[in-house]
């Protein structure tokens, strides 16, 4: 028996996570993790368009939960840890680190993407898309940060789409086993051991402003810590960091 709900494959859709909607919003609630050998209009964070070519991997799970959204968004970083353990299986330990809040760099570039969604349902639940999207063999070149793929680091081939995502399914159900009966904090210490720039300047760029300062840890709640020039401490909730740039 597998040790993660099912997987279904399609050859080519519009996104993964557009497909979760759909079903969601009539009345499915899985837990089904839907994937695509190519997608046609896949998303990222924030609007950003994500391209899946073939052998790369897009893959959405489908699933319900009982807690509030803020909670259930911390699903984000159980999908992180789960790419970040592929990354590590294909490439050695230590080959990927984790940017806040869920980017998987593999040797200091961008190689995972993660992008949860979610909505009520009428019994007054939840439905939760968590997408994510891995380069295996493929990397985008005009991109915001640098990217890579799990390929550029192997002397082989990267595994194939189908047998990756297995892995990333039962790394995901492991972390969201631990989240389900231990709350965050056990996820939050697994994603500090592999956290990449802390205690190094970075650059926040909010929806509304950009702050610069020295990235100092994640809050029990997932929220960023940064300290400021001036020596506050601000909480960044949402937005995107970068290093090496502040």
């Amino acid at each position: 028996m597998a040790d993660h709900p099912p997987i279904e494959a399609y050859d080519e859709i519009d996104s993964t996570n557009a497909e979760a909607r759909r079903r969601a919003e009539a009345g499915e609630g899985g837990p089904v993790w839907i994937t695509a050998t190519r997608q046609t209009a896949g998303r990222g964070r924030r609007g950003r368009n994500w391209s899946t070519e073939t052998g790369n991997v897009a893959a959405t799970l489908l699933t319900t939960t009982d807690v509030a959204p803020a909670e259930a968004a911390q699903l984000s970083f159980v999908a992180a840890l789960a790419a970040c353990d592929l990354a590590d299986a294909c490439l050695g330990g230590g080959a990927a680190r984790l940017k806040w809040p869920n980017d998987v760099l593999v040797f200091g570039r961008k190689a995972v993407g993660i992008l949860v969604e979610s909505g009520a349902r009428a019994d007054g639940r939840l439905w939760l898309a968590v997408g994510i999207g891995i380069n295996l063999a493929h990397a985008p070149g005009d991109t915001e940060q640098p990217a890579t793929a799990f390929a550029d680091y192997m002397p082989g081939p990267p595994p194939k789409p189908e047998a990756a995502i297995q892995v990333l399914a039962s790394r995901f159900e492991a972390w969201r086993t631990l989240w389900a009966t231990q709350g965050f904090p056990p996820i939050a210490q697994a994603w500090t051991l592999r956290a990449h720039g802390l205690g190094q300047r970075c650059e926040a760029r909010l929806p509304n402003r950009t702050l610069a300062g020295v990235a100092e840890g994640m809050d029990p709640d997932g929220a960023l810590r940064l300290r400021l020039d001036d020596g506050a401490l601000e909480r960044i909730t949402a937005g995107d960091v970068f290093f090496g740039e502040a």
